[in-house]
């Protein structure tokens, strides 16, 4: 599954395959599907509404960079280490990229469940 949306003013691809779980492991050392989860509570959030400390709280950011630039990552071989890719934009606007990337996310969980019937 691929998606292009922009962000800051450029136009990113994300892309999920089944290597996208294996990238991930291999970059950071963690795996793909329990940080996923750790991300539920985003999930949660409401459209067009400002995330209060509560629902931050908890929340480990980095995981979410980290699941973004592996999205990233796999869509295009050629883009560079998850800080010096995030510093190619003034802005990251986490909470609008995060909704658009749900399918892409969700997709993988999916397709994990399917494997155990």
């Amino acid at each position: 599954m691929e998606k292009t949306i922009e962000i800051d003013g450029k136009q990113v691809r994300f892309k999920s395959t089944g290597a996208t779980p294996l990238r991930y492991k291999t970059q950071f050392g963690k795996d793909f599907f329990a940080d996923l989860m750790k991300m539920e509570s985003l999930t949660k959030l409401k459209k067009n509404k400002q995330p209060t400390y509560k629902d931050l709280k908890d929340l480990d950011m980095e995981t979410f960079y980290n699941i973004v630039w592996v999205l990233a990552k796999t869509a295009d071989k050629e883009i560079s280490e998850p800080i010096e890719w995030l510093d190619t934009f003034d802005e990251f606007p986490l909470f609008e990229v995060l909704p658009q990337l749900q399918e892409l996310m969700i997709s993988s969980l999916k397709g994990k469940q399917s494997e155990k019937k």
